[in-house]
C-alpha cells in the first residue's frame, strides 16, 4: 500500500502525524511539574518523579528501538500511543506521590517507544532511491513541524490556564484534558495513515532444525546486537553518537541554567513569568532554524551544515553568559535555540546514511540512549559548579566545550563505510578482474556497507539480508562536495 504513494504523499504524513504528536507536549509544557506541586507534593517529590521517567527512559531506550526494529514501526508507534493515553489519565486522576510515580513510570514507557519509530517508518518508506539531501529536508520540515507545534501548544496552554474557561474545573487540569483529546487524534491518524508492508516469512526448508528455523526470525534482541555491533564496527557512527555528549553539555546550558539565571537577575516568580513565553518564542526559533537546516543542506551540504550548527550553538550558549541583565539573556537562549533546530535535521540525516533499515530505529535508540545518559551525568557536574562559582562562568564555559563536538562530525565526509574495498584492494580481487573467476558485480555477493559487515560476524544470530542494488549508494559527501547535491553522482543509491 505504502508503494502507491508519492513522496510528497509521504511527507504530508509525516508532517502531519509529527504535529499531533509534539502539539500536546506544548500543551502542558512546565505542567507536569506545577501539578503535583499544587496537589501537595513537595519540590523534593516533585524532583523524583522527573527522574522516575528519565529512568525509565534509558532502561527502555534500546529494547524500545530494536523492539521496532523486529516487529515493525507501525506496531510500537501504535503501543506508544496508547501509553501515552495512559500516562495523561493516570497523571490528571493522581492525588498522591505514588499516583504521580505509576503515571510518571507509563510516561517514561511512552518516551522510550516513541524515540524513532515514526522517523524510521519514514526514511523506509522513501525507499533505497532516497538521496541524503532529501532525507535530509524531509526532517528539517519536521523538526519545523515539531518546534511550531510546540510554540503553539505552549501558548494555547498558557492561555487555557489564564482563561480558565470551564467553571469549576481546576485550571491546570484543563490543558491536560485538551492534550488528551489531542493524543486520541494522534492514535486514530496513526491507525488511519501509517502502512508498512509485513515482512515475508522465511520459507520452512525440507529438514532445517529448529537453530535454522530460529535464524530464519528476526528476533528484538538479533536487531539490538546487530545495531551494537554496528555502531561498534562503523567509526563514523561512533564519532556521531559521541557528538550527543557535547551537545547534551550544551544543552544543560540553555535549558537548564536558564530559568535558574532569570532567577538570580530577576526572582523566582518573575522568573516563572518570563521564562514561559521565552520557551514559546525559543521554541517558534527553534522551527525557523529547523527551516533554516532544509534550506541550505542542498546548498552546502548535510556534513557542513551539522558542524556549522554544533559550533554555533556552543557560541550562542556562551554568548548568554557573556551579555547582561535579562534581555542579553534572552537573546542568547534564542539564538542557541536557533542553531539547535538546525543541528537536529543535519545530525539525524546523517545517523540514516549510516544505519540501514533493520537496525534504524536501534541506532536511533543507540544515540538517544547516549544523549540521555550524558545529560543525566553532567547534570551531576555542572550544576553544583554552578552553584559554587555561579551560572555566568558555567554558562560560558559549557558552550565553549560543546563547541569541540563538531570536530566528530568530521568523520563523515569520509566516502567510505566498513567492508568498502580500497581502490588498491579493488583492483586486485580477482572478482574484479575482467574474466576473473567468481565475478561478482558489487551489491550482489560483495560486501558493500555496514550493515553487511555486521551479517557476516554475526551470522549465526542475525538473519542474512537482501542484496544492495548495483548502484554505488549516495554517500553525505556528495552534498557536500556538489552544491547542487541532487545531480553530482551518477547512480544515486541508498542513503543508507
Amino acid at each position: 500500500m505504502m508503494g502507491t504513494l508519492s513522496t510528497r504523499s509521504l511527507e504530508r504524513r509525516f508532517l502531519l502525524l509529527t504535529g499531533t504528536r509534539w502539539l500536546q507536549v506544548g500543551v502542558v509544557f512546565g505542567l507536569t511539574i506545577l501539578l503535583p506541586l499544587q496537589r501537595g507534593l513537595s519540590v523534593a517529590e516533585a524532583g523524583v518523579l522527573l527522574s522516575i521517567q528519565g529512568f525509565v527512559v534509558l532502561a527502555l531506550e534500546l529494547p524500545s528501538g530494536s523492539l521496532a526494529d523486529s516487529l515493525g514501526r507501525r506496531p510500537v508507534m501504535l503501543l506508544a500511543a496508547v501509553a501515552a493515553i495512559t500516562a495523561t489519565v493516570l497523571f490528571v486522576t493522581a492525588s498522591s506521590f505514588w499516583g504521580f510515580a505509576l503515571a510518571l513510570l507509563v510516561q517514561g514507557v511512552f518516551r522510550a517507544l516513541d524515540s524513532g519509530p515514526l522517523e524510521a517508518w519514514f526514511v523506509d518508506s522513501l525507499g533505497t532511491d532516497a538521496e541524503p539531501t532529501r532525507v535530509a529536508r524531509s526532517l528539517g520540515r519536521g523538526s519545523t513541524v515539531l518546534g511550531t507545534a510546540i510554540a503553539l501548544g505552549s501558548a494555547a496552554g498558557g492561555l487555557l490556564v489564564w482563561w480558565a474557561p470551564v467553571p469549576g474545573l481546576d485550571p491546570l487540569v484543563l490543558p491536560f484534558l485538551v492534550a488528551l483529546a489531542i493524543e486520541v487524534m494522534h492514535l486514530v491518524l496513526l491507525v488511519v495513515l501509517v502502512h508498512e508492508p509485513r515482512a515475508p516469512r522465511p520459507r520452512r526448508r525440507r529438514g532445517a532444525g529448529a537453530e535454522d528455523r530460529s535464524r530464519a526470525r528476526t528476533s528484538p534482541w538479533a536487531a539490538l546486537t546487530a545495531a551494537i555491533r554496528l555502531v561498534a564496527h562503523d567509526r563514523v557512527l561512533r564519532c556521531l553518537v559521541l557528538v550527543e555528549v557535547a551537545w547534551a553539555l550544551a544543552m544543560i546550558g540553555f535549558e537548564t541554567l536558564t530559568p535558574i539565571r532569570l532567577a538570580e537577575l530577576t526572582s523566582t516568580v518573575d522568573a516563572a513569568a518570563v521564562f514561559g513565553p521565552a520557551s514559546a518564542v525559543a521554541w517558534g526559533v527553534f522551527a525557523a532554524g529547523s527551516a533554516l537546516c532544509a534550506f541550505l543542506v542542498p546548498r552546502v551540504g548535510v556534513v557542513r551544515v551539522a558542524i556549522a550548527a554544533r559550533i554555533l550553538n556552543g557560541v550562542f550558549v556562551a554568548t548568554m553568559g557573556l551579555l547582561a541583565g535579562v534581555v542579553g539573556l534572552l537573546v542568547g537562549y534564542c539564538l542557541a535555540y536557533l542553531a539547535h533546530g538546525a543541528a537536529g535535521p543535519a545530525h539525524n540525516a546523517l545517523l540514516h546514511q549510516r544505519a540501514e533499515a533493520r537496525t534504524r530505529a536501534t541506532v536511533l535508540s543507540v544515540n538517544s540512549l547516549v544523549a540521555g545518559g550524558s545529560t543525566s551525568l553532567l547534570l551531576l557536574v555542572v550544576l553544583p559548579l554552578a552553584e559554587g562559582i555561579g551560572t555566568t562562568p558555567v554558562l560560558i564555559a559549557v558552550g565553549l566545550i560543546s563547541t569541540l563536538g563538531a570536530l566528530l562530525y568530521l568523520p563523515a565526509r569520509d566516502r567510505r563505510r566498513p567492508g568498502d574495498a580500497t581502490p588498491e584492494r579493488r583492483a586486485t580481487r580477482p572478482s574484479d578482474r575482467p574474466g576473473g573467476v567468481g565475478t561478482t558485480p558489487l551489491g550482489q555477493g560483495a560486501v558493500t556497507g555496514p550493515a553487511d559487515a555486521v551479517a557476516k560476524s554475526t551470522a549465526a544470530a542475525v538473519p542474512r539480508v537482501s542484496r544492495r542494488p548495483s548502484r554505488r549508494a549516495v554517500t553525505v559527501n556528495d552534498a557536500v562536495e556538489s552544491p547542487d547535491c541532487g545531480t553530482s553522482s551518477p547512480g544515486s543509491g541508498a542513503p543508507g
